[in-house]
């Protein structure tokens, strides 16, 4: 009985040690990731070629071939395979972080995007539907409708290439998925 409570007594003691530690441990949820401009784009394109993990051309454009490059490079150097550029990615390249967000953003910047840019026209939703299945996001027809299918898909994209899941387009998700920002009518590059 003594024994019991020594130990109950240790346990009651430790508890605030125990509490604090799960308070120090950041939430998992809500994170902002800060894109990277073209010019560092580049940069990161080009140290994932160096290391043979990148077989094009360093663009500036972050599309389905970069991503591919940047998780193949992490698990061939034991990081965790997020899809992301995060510090120890960046560490391995041998990147600066902190001069990757201060890059000059060039000539080949994408521009923001516009909040009301009108209706999309039905082989443009085709086409974006027609990406989002190959890439295993969307599984309706390929109709150029949008509704909720497509939407649904889009979010999902974003959640898995970590881009903030708004379920609408931008200039960001559209390159994350292959296609060209500036005219979404126009096939996978």
């Amino acid at each position: 009985m003594r024994m019991n409570r020594v130990a109950l007594a240790g346990l009651i003691l430790a508890a605030p040690l125990f509490a604090s530690l799960a308070v120090a441990q950041p939430a998992p949820g809500l994170s902002y990731v800060q894109p990277l401009g073209p010019a560092a784009l580049m940069q990161v394109q080009e140290r994932l070629r160096q290391a043979g993990a990148y077989p094009g051309r360093p663009d500036g454009v972050w599309g389905p071939d970069s991503q591919s490059a940047l998780e193949r490079f992490q698990q061939r150097n034991g990081l965790q395979v997020t899809g992301q550029l995060n510090q120890a990615t960046a560490a391995t390249l041998g990147l600066n972080a902190g001069d990757l967000l201060t890059a000059a953003p060039g000539p080949a910047s994408v521009p923001a995007a516009d909040p009301a840019p009108g209706p999309l026209s039905r082989s443009a939703v085709r086409n974006v539907q027609s990406r989002l299945r190959a890439l295993g996001f969307y599984r309706g027809g390929v109709d150029g409708a949008w509704g909720a299918g497509t939407q649904a898909a889009i979010e999902r994209f974003q959640q898995g290439r970590g881009l903030q899941p708004t379920g609408q387009l931008n200039p960001a998700t559209v390159q994350a998925m292959g296609l060209d920002p500036n005219n979404l009518e126009v096939p996978v590059r």
